[in-house]
């Protein structure tokens, strides 16, 4: 199987370029939030890398199991203190089943766009919603679409600057598609490129898909401090609940 774009190179610096994603300030909330919405029961995260949240939500105590594409990825994840005890299913977050039911399954950091065709799309919420048990919730964190930034007649948008990286983003509104393309420099004075290829989504699609998959909306912040979603947020949390009634069939 194919790793897909993280692969064993993009894997060997993911926890390093996406340092801030790493930070204390940044992690913290997001395990504090997942944690309580958890509520003693176990957890699955769809995409689950390298290993950011779920390590820290399991020193929580809370049960987590994933599901990843990259064996990469997963490599890395192995090599962390910890890393061992985690179960990992390997393939499609959109198709790939793990044993048993999830009080939570989540979703972080705009990976719900690495899927990136509608029809994909749904099919992720329906297989989260497969491994969720009755009144189970589904988390997902997310970037809201930029297009308010992006003048007319224009398709590039800056997205970081600094002295180790320039991101640029390039949306193709008429497909709903935005690449990422980055450049690093490292501290031998080399210089490293990537790209990435996402397909953005409005909160309120998102939502008729969880309604596809017979969740309903609970909560939206627009972040992990649950701060109030508004027009002006560039980001949501959003929380999906499956029917309290729905039958428990093993997954």
């Amino acid at each position: 199987m194919s790793d897909g774009i993280f692969d064993a190179g993009v894997a060997a610096t993911y926890d390093a370029d996406c340092a801030a994603m790493f930070a204390d300030d940044v992690v913290g909330p997001t395990v504090d939030l997942l944690a309580e919405l958890a509520a003693g029961g176990p957890a699955l995260e769809l995409a689950i890398g390298t290993g950011r949240i779920a390590l820290p939500l399991r020193e929580r105590g809370v049960e987590v199991a994933g599901i990843d594409i990259s064996q990469a990825m997963i490599g890395r994840l192995r090599a962390k203190p910890g890393g061992d005890g985690v179960p990992v299913a390997v393939g499609d977050m959109a198709t790939t089943g793990a044993p048993g039911r999830f009080r939570l399954v989540y979703l972080v950091f705009n990976s719900i766009t690495n899927l990136l065709t509608q029809d994909r799309q749904v099919a992720c919420f329906r297989n989260a919603a497969a491994h969720l048990e009755a009144g189970g919730r589904f988390v997902v964190e997310v970037f809201v679409p930029p297009l308010r930034r992006l003048p007319v007649g224009e398709r590039f948008l800056v997205a970081d600057v600094s002295d180790r990286h320039i991101g640029i983003d390039e949306l193709d509104v008429a497909e709903q598609l935005l690449t990422s393309h980055h450049w690093w420099a490292d501290t031998g004075g080399g210089r490293r490129r990537f790209e990435s290829t996402h397909r953005y989504a409005w909160p309120t699609e998102l939502d008729l898909m969880a309604r596809l998959a017979g969740m309903t909306l609970r909560h939206r912040w627009s972040g992990w401090r649950r701060e109030p979603f508004t027009g002006e947020s560039t980001t949501h949390v959003s929380v999906w609940e499956t029917r309290r009634d729905r039958p428990a069939t093993p997954c």
